[in-house]
């Protein structure tokens, strides 16, 4: 039997009247390059979408004519939630004194952010980063929060810095926030101390612009709140 492929003139004949389908045409070698680039972009797009799933999304997909890929990814989160659960070992704030200092703080270890707040019963802006280290350290408990009463760490430590953070990581000094004007006075909010941390690198937040309101927003706030419009 003549071969359907073969090119002949009775061979042309032959697809003009319908009698045996169109040869098939070759792909050239810039087609192959294109339909691999185009894959490789696809499977890319696909990877990223498959990184933002939860293992319970993951499972709804195990069915998938890609099951291998999915598993991989399956795998991959596992592993990953597991890293942070064993990273997950502080969320919340330790008191230290002066003895703990050097073991929990210059020897955290490998890897570990501190955050100390030195601070002194009786100061209201102590008491209100207190307040914010408790929410902070429960949202982000890979970090060590700790607090300690200022001369209990550092000797004759006068109040006028009070409050005073110090951020390290794996026993180096990174950041340093003395006194009032450098933690924005005592109305800051804990999304104003999350973005400052955040900045440092201590913290991974998603605050990334400044939470303090533009000067002229909080005129027109103050205004607002007298009620004593001039038209």
């Amino acid at each position: 039997m003549q071969d359907p492929n073969e090119d002949s003139e009775w061979n042309d004949v032959l697809r003009a009247k319908g009698i045996i389908p169109q040869k098939e045409k070759e792909i050239s070698e810039d087609q192959i390059v294109s339909m691999l680039e185009e894959t490789i972009e696809q499977k890319t797009k696909d990877d990223k979408k498959l990184s933002e799933l939860d293992l319970d999304e993951l499972d709804e997909l195990e069915d998938s004519e890609d099951e291998a890929v999915i598993q991989e990814w399956r795998r991959k989160r596992i592993a990953e939630i597991k890293e942070f659960t064993s990273k997950a070992k502080f969320g919340t704030v330790r008191e230290i004194s002066g003895q703990d200092y050097v073991s929990e703080v210059n020897k955290a270890g490998e890897g570990i952010w501190v955050i100390l707040h030195l601070y002194k019963q009786g100061i209201p802006f102590c008491a209100l980063l207190n307040q914010h280290f408790q929410e902070l350290a429960m949202k982000y408990p890979t970090v060590k929060f700790l607090k300690a009463i200022s001369t209990t760490c550092i000797p004759n430590f006068p109040d006028k810095n009070l409050p005073t953070i110090f951020v390290y990581y794996e026993g180096d000094m990174k950041k340093q926030f003395i006194g009032p004007v450098e933690l924005r006075g005592p109305k800051i909010s804990c999304d104003e101390l999350e973005y400052l941390l955040g900045k440092t690198g201590a913290i991974d937040t998603k605050i990334k612009e400044d939470p303090k309101p533009a000067v002229k927003d909080k005129l027109f706030s103050d205004l607002a709140d007298t009620n004593d419009w001039t038209l």
